[in-house]
């Protein structure tokens, strides 16, 4: 294994940024003017940022409000160095789930950018704020402190790290705190230890899947695990070249960086891959060897039509905040299926369960997907009643979603427990049939989904499905064709309801607890 699973996160980086100190680390597209910066001075950077963090006792979990870029590593690289926990905070979120959060995790230092607090005026900012752009910029000017801490990292790193007071060990304390995005209910904290994080990297690193120096777009938000932990903690340790820009939905600067930086990876959700695909313009996407997608179920549709008219390989995985996150993956040729996330990682045993009973299943049959492995987390956050429902005794997590592992060893993803409903004794995927009604639309590859399937109560069956649509809808026709393609009685909604928005997350993800609020009854 390349990372000691004992080992702490500031003094991996440490030794990976030490290693090959002249190649690039990243070149940031959100400065005024595009910048490369090599990992010696990203590590320079770090370390000094790290000794003022020290000085300013900011506490043990520190909460971070950055966009993806020199400054958001550098902070979280920094505050791992000087042994504190970076808890990167989602600042779309609302006022008052943002403030339960710093409340929560007793945050009392909050590190961010001037612009940060002028665009988003409503997040509630503790009184000690601390602007990396005055403290980044006063390191960079004391040129002497910045070549002398650089010298000392080449020639004598065990004195720099006891000078920096460097942690060793850090096995199972917590490395991160990150929270989930709540589409089911209000967020969760998860605490990630050191152990958990570098299993993952482990995992990812025996795949061979990237290659040290590969060119990757990252734009994925520091306080999602996706862009975390394999985004940022994942790429630099593995040598790769992250080209950075700020925000996902930003087509236009992120095809920029791709056709200037000939990106060979792009690591993405279906959302904001499918607003590259639209907006790409001939050549803009050619250098693009594949695509590695997660965070949300990949539409087949979708994922066809970016093989098709990309010409590379879409690779989907799957996994979770609490799996640190990544659980299985699809690798190229022979190493897919198309309409799976995969194989399982290296380590991560699987077991499913009856949904209703809890009664182990066969995994061929499939049911509530269970995981267990040393990337797999302890429990959430202050938080023992809702952590005992999801992990047992044994160590073993409860997703929530539904799938089955198939005879060569491919995980296929159903959908979550929460979007099936019970019908005439009949687990009855939601997924599915929004899946057939969106392709008789042809409405499934829209910027927004217009559609989407809920269920309600009902007095003599238990529940009954309802489509939810921003569009009007003819029911009537689509009771028909769902007949006429043999979709079963069962299956078929009886109604709809008419909304202005179908509701989203921040990440874009849809909002379900704000689509079963619209049709409650």
């Amino acid at each position: 294994m390349p990372f000691n699973l004992n080992s702490h996160l500031g003094n991996e980086i440490f030794d990976s940024l030490r290693k090959s100190p002249f190649q690039p680390l990243l070149c940031d597209y959100g400065l005024p003017k595009k910048k490369k910066y090599s990992r010696s001075l990203v590590l320079s950077l770090s370390l000094l940022l790290s000794a003022i963090l020290n000085k300013s006792k900011v506490g043990p979990y520190v909460g971070v409000v950055l966009p993806t870029g020199i400054a958001g590593i550098t902070v979280n690289f920094a505050l791992f160095l000087c042994g504190r926990v970076p808890v990167n905070l989602n600042y779309t979120l609302g006022r008052e789930s943002s403030r339960e959060i710093i409340d929560q995790t007793n945050i009392k230092t909050v590190i961010t950018a001037s612009k940060m607090v002028e665009k988003f005026p409503q997040f509630p900012w503790p009184k000690n704020c601390i602007l990396v752009e005055n403290v980044l910029k006063d390191i960079s000017a004391n040129w002497w402190l910045m070549a002398s801490t650089f010298i000392s990292v080449l020639f004598f790193p065990d004195r720099v790290k006891s000078r920096f007071d460097i942690p060793k060990i850090g096995g199972n304390q917590t490395a991160v705190l990150l929270f989930t995005s709540g589409s089911s209910g209000k967020p969760k904290g998860v605490p990630l230890s050191h152990s958990n994080i570098l299993a993952n990297c482990n995992q990812l690193y025996g795949l061979e899947l990237f290659k040290s120096q590969s060119r990757v777009l990252f734009n994925l938000p520091l306080f999602h695990s996706f862009g975390l932990s394999i985004g940022m903690i994942f790429s630099s340790l593995r040598g790769l070249y992250l080209c950075t820009a700020p925000n996902p939905l930003d087509y236009k600067l992120n095809l920029k960086v791709i056709r200037e930086q000939g990106i060979g990876i792009l690591l993405g959700t279906p959302t904001f891959l499918r607003g590259l695909l639209k907006n790409a313009k001939d050549k803009d996407l050619k250098s693009v060897h594949y695509v590695v997608a997660g965070a949300e179920k990949s539409p087949d549709k979708f994922r066809c039509q970016w093989e098709s008219e990309v010409g590379c390989e879409y690779l989907e995985g799957y996994g979770l905040t609490e799996t640190s996150p990544a659980i299985s993956f699809n690798l190229p040729g022979d190493g897919k299926r198309s309409g799976s996330v995969g194989r399982l990682l290296d380590g991560i045993e699987c077991r499913a369960i009856d949904p209703e009973s809890g009664a182990k299943t066969s995994l061929k049959e499939g049911g509530v997907l269970c995981f267990r492995g040393p990337n797999v987390f302890t429990g959430y956050w202050m938080d023992p009643h809702r952590s005992s429902e999801v992990i047992n005794s044994d160590g073993w997590f409860q997703t929530g979603d539904v799938g089955r592992l198939d005879d060569d060893g491919f995980l296929w993803i159903e959908g979550r427990i929460s979007r099936f409903s019970k019908i005439g004794g009949e687990m009855i995927p939601h997924g599915k049939v929004e899946e057939v009604i969106l392709d008789m639309l042809n409405i499934g590859d829209s910027d927004e989904p217009k559609l989407v399937v809920s269920s309600v109560q009902d007095d003599q069956k238990g529940e009954r499905l309802l489509l939810v649509s921003s569009i009007e809808l003819n029911i009537k026709e689509i009771r028909t064709g769902l007949k006429n393609q043999g979709i079963p009685n069962l299956w078929i909604p009886k109604d709809y309801r008419k909304v202005t928005k179908i509701p989203l997350l921040p990440t874009g993800k849809i909002d379900w607890e704000k689509v079963r609020s619209l049709v409650k009854d």
